[in-house]
């Protein structure tokens, strides 16, 4: 049997017992009440009939001309009494509805009376079992009752019949019984309204159900290395595991606190956010997934899978697996780096291996001034001819190969890449560790702002690089001429991506290198204000040369942002 089901049974007996009880104690109270208001009736009559100066009189007479009689028949007639009798002191009978009982002695115990006090039972006598009351009757002298050795001189004893008492017994009981039965259906229509309610809210799962279920729950939670939420259909998150509190930045306090987040307080994009809160509303979309690719959260990158639950045609909520891409997406941009470094060593060499060849060929013809002008050449403009305007300004042989296979990659794309005049690096970066966070953050933002002189609408689109060494940092500023930052470089600060500067992926992984290496990345200049000027970055990296002590390891450049700002 369900369990549901045998709530609903003992629901449905509870209800029984507890009508039935109530009901019983109803009636036994109303027949209580009955009983007492007949005995409250006769003793009301019986105290005015033995207060009657009539009565007074004549019970101490012993009332030879019968007129107690007459008067008791009366008190009958009028009160709808079943007895009215009327005794001396010694309990003889002066007035009865039997006139042929009248000078015998009564058949109940009369003491009481006698000795003064008023008596109410139930008893049987010669008329029968009725409800009757019994008081003292005294002499005339109204002044003998304030004497303490005053006695009665007679009693006055009254019934009704058991019968009259409960002629309103049957319609109390109906009353009762209607109530009861009203209360019995009410019972019955609520429980049956609860386990609907119940298998509704529980979509049919019983205890026992509900309990393996959460340890699956805990299981599958616990048990994956992807993070896991659920979102309800309002929007707001259910449950989640501890890998997709550390990825989203949920509160772990709790799943009640959990339960106050909606997926707008995580920080996504704002077309991730609305993806999710529309996903599952629509029949259509019951069966469809959705994806989400490079989303940026707190300097992250990760991978969002949603799927739409339900149920029974019902739309039960969304559930997120979310994935940390950082790692890999950094691994595949440092990757493309040594590829294009790769790519720019071959051209270097075959390309070198050329000039090679034509300084032999010079000195082999005899031409030694042509010769030495040649590799003079060579040693100024470096061994290879990369399209890279100011190229002479660089002698650092990493940033000078490196930009020159972006300058290659950028021509190739309409772009011309020029180093800027104020450039001026004297020593060379040390270490691969360095040199691998340089061409990363170097790479970004030359891609970001290829795309973004590409995207403008001027002539002879143009990216600028310049490369300033401070002791062991290296500052580096990248312009373009593209069209500035939509909205005034705010787009930096928030999680959406910018399709032309790349404020996503990228710029993310470059702010987490910077702050990773005690650096700072800011917008020099938005751009926009000027047709042909677009949007111009600074970025400090301490630590890359192995010269001294940074002198300004300290100080933030003039008109940066702090990095919670980016």
């Amino acid at each position: 049997m369900r369990f549901s089901t045998k709530v609903l049974l003992l629901q449905l007996l509870t209800v029984f017992a507890v009508v039935a009880v109530c009901s019983g104690i109803f009636s036994w109270l109303s027949v209580e009440r009955l009983k007492r208001e007949a005995m409250n009736s006769a003793v009301y009559i019986a105290r005015s009939v033995a207060e009657d100066p009539s009565v007074r009189a004549e019970v101490p007479t012993g009332d030879p001309e019968r007129r107690l009689a007459d008067l008791a028949a009366g008190v009958e007639t009028r009160t709808g009494a079943l007895f009215v009798v009327i005794t001396d002191a010694d309990g003889i009978r002066l007035a009865h509805p039997d006139p042929q009982r009248i000078g015998q002695q009564v058949s109940t115990d009369h003491e009481a009376a006698l000795r003064g006090e008023e008596v109410t039972a139930w008893e049987t006598g010669t008329l029968g079992h009725s409800a009757r009351a019994k008081v003292p009757v005294y002499a005339p002298d109204d002044s003998a009752r304030d004497v303490s050795d005053s006695a009665p001189v007679g009693e006055v004893s009254v019934g009704f019949r058991r019968a009259s008492v409960f002629d309103d017994l049957p319609l109390v009981l109906v009353g009762v019984g209607a109530a009861g039965v009203i209360a019995l259906l009410i019972g019955v229509v609520a429980s049956v309204l609860m386990q609907r309610r119940w298998e509704r809210l529980t979509l049919g799962l019983q205890p026992e159900d509900l309990v393996e279920l959460v340890r699956h729950q805990s299981a599958v939670l616990d048990g994956v290395e992807d993070g896991v939420l659920s979102v309800n259909p309002d929007g707001g998150i259910e449950v989640f595991n501890e890998v997709a509190s550390r990825l989203l930045g949920i509160d772990p306090v709790g799943v009640d606190g959990a339960r106050n987040t909606s997926v707008r307080d995580l920080g996504l994009p704002s077309r991730v956010t609305e993806e999710l809160e529309h996903l599952g509303h629509s029949p259509q979309s019951y069966a469809h997934s959705v994806s989400f690719d490079n989303v940026v959260v707190g300097g992250r990158v990760l991978y969002l899978d949603a799927r739409p639950v339900t149920r029974a045609g019902r739309y039960l909520g969304t559930i997120v697996v979310v994935r940390d891409r950082t790692d890999l997406a950094a691994l595949t941009r440092r990757l493309g780096t040594v590829q294009a470094m790769g790519s720019t060593l071959r051209v270097q060499r075959h390309e070198f291996a050329n000039r090679i060849h034509a300084a032999s060929g010079l000195l082999d013809a005899g031409r030694v001034d042509d010769a030495r002008s040649f590799l003079q050449d060579m040693a100024d403009r470096g061994p290879v001819d990369f399209p890279l305007q100011g190229a002479e300004l660089l002698r650092e042989p990493f940033l000078q190969s490196f930009l020159g296979g972006k300058a290659m990659e950028a021509s190739e794309r309409g772009v011309s890449l020029r180093v800027g005049e104020e450039t001026l690096v004297i020593d060379d970066i040390d270490g691969p560790g360095a040199v691998e966070d340089v061409a990363t953050v170097l790479g970004n933002l030359v891609d970001n702002a290829v795309t973004a002189a590409l995207a403008a609408d001027g002539d002879d689109p143009w990216v600028d690089v310049t490369a300033m060494q401070d002791g062991s940092a290296l500052t580096l500023v990248v312009s373009d001429s593209g069209d500035g930052l939509s909205g005034g470089g705010e787009a930096v600060a928030g999680p959406d991506v910018d399709a032309v500067h790349g404020h996503g992926i990228g710029l993310a992984l470059t702010r987490e290198l910077v702050a990773r290496r005690d650096g700072t990345l800011w917008i020099i200049d938005p751009g926009g204000g000027v047709p042909g000027q677009g949007a111009v970055f600074g970025v400090r990296l301490p630590g890359v040369f192995a010269t001294g002590p940074d002198d300004m390891t300290d100080e933030t450049p003039e008109g940066a942002e702090s990095e919670e700002h980016q």
